[in-house]
């Protein structure tokens, strides 16, 4: 199958979702899926918009050879530097073909299978958790469960959860602290002074991603936590390719950095990596690919991005990721 005939697999049953051509945020604007959309309804169309308006210099005078896409990271290797990032409420967003439980079952296995990593997601029902969890530790630790910042009791009996995975590597997605759909429900979410995050991360005894930074202050607080990697993701306010230089510089090499936001191909994950970033996370092309073709889909997608990866690189005389620097993209 290639990628446009999952999409088309997929239309048709993904509720709101309309599995577009070009997942830019315009067909779902102002509704669900993703509260990204919500509001003035123009961040998901933004966070598409300015990864198209970075462009790729080439320069082919250079030795010639093959692309080296693979990323080392938290003491495991990935085919590329992408992760499929956490989905939560899969039957408000995308309707009735399957559950949080269900989807998890089908993507942490396809990405494994696949040479990449996926990130579960969390919600409200503890079944949410409980299921990622397992589908975790079936695959041996090999995907990165994802805990919103509830109390800190819900907080520890998550955590205790995840360290039964042995997942080599946790979550937080810091900003759901400021979502309206989280305030006033049970159990509480809400935000983490650093001391409070300090505590989290020594008691998860991996490495603690912190997810939802946009600013270069947050960044540094993340790192005085002591996160061993964030997330430039937004739900408001700029653009995460706009923040991500910013950020990169402020983090100077101390933590990781992944960035997700509008980000479709594999040239957009070489326009990220170029700007500061280590890798990205990719959510709803994922959802889509299982939805319009199962693990099948997955492997379609990151066979994909690991094709216009590896095409962008060669076009722009990069040999491996760490070769990929600032003076190859134009802003």
């Amino acid at each position: 199958m290639t990628y446009n005939e999952v999409l088309t697999a997929a239309r048709g049953q993904m509720g709101p979702c309309k599995a577009c051509p070009v997942c830019d945020g315009r067909a779902c604007r102002n509704t669900v899926p993703g509260p990204g959309a919500k509001g003035v309804g123009d961040v998901a169309i933004r966070n598409y918009s300015a990864w198209q308006n970075v462009r790729v210099n080439m320069d082919t005078i250079c030795e010639s050879g093959e692309p080296d896409t693979t990323l080392e990271m938290f003491g495991h290797s990935y085919r590329i530097p992408v992760f499929a990032g956490p989905v939560g409420a899969m039957q408000l967003h995308y309707g009735t073909k399957y559950t949080d439980l269900e989807y998890n079952d089908i993507l942490v296995p396809a990405c494994h299978d696949a040479g990449i990593l996926a990130f579960t997601g969390d919600g409200t029902n503890p079944a949410v958790m409980v299921g990622a969890c397992k589908a975790v530790k079936a695959n041996a630790g090999f995907g990165i469960p994802t805990v919103k910042p509830w109390d800190a009791g819900t907080i520890a009996e998550k955590m205790a959860l995840v360290r039964a995975t042995g997942a080599f590597a946790v979550a937080m997605d810091i900003d759901a602290a400021g979502l309206p759909f989280l305030k006033n429900l049970n159990p509480p979410a809400g935000s983490k002074t650093v001391e409070e995050l300090r505590g989290i991360i020594a008691d998860a005894k991996v490495p603690f991603i912190i997810k939802g930074i946009m600013t270069a202050r947050g960044a540094q607080k993340a790192v005085e936590a002591g996160a061993s990697a964030i997330v430039i993701s937004n739900h408001g306010g700029p653009a995460t390719a706009e923040v991500l230089p910013e950020i990169a510089e402020a983090v100077n090499g101390r933590c990781k950095i992944l960035v997700d936001g509008g980000i479709r191909t594999g040239v957009d994950v070489f326009k990220a990596l170029a700007l500061g970033a280590d890798a990205v996370l990719i959510a709803r092309p994922f959802v889509n690919a299982i939805y319009g073709a199962g693990a099948e889909g997955v492997q379609v997608y990151v066979d994909k991005l690991a094709g216009e990866l590896a095409d962008t690189m060669s076009m722009c005389g990069a040999h491996s990721l760490a070769e990929i620097t600032r003076n190859m993209v134009r802003v």
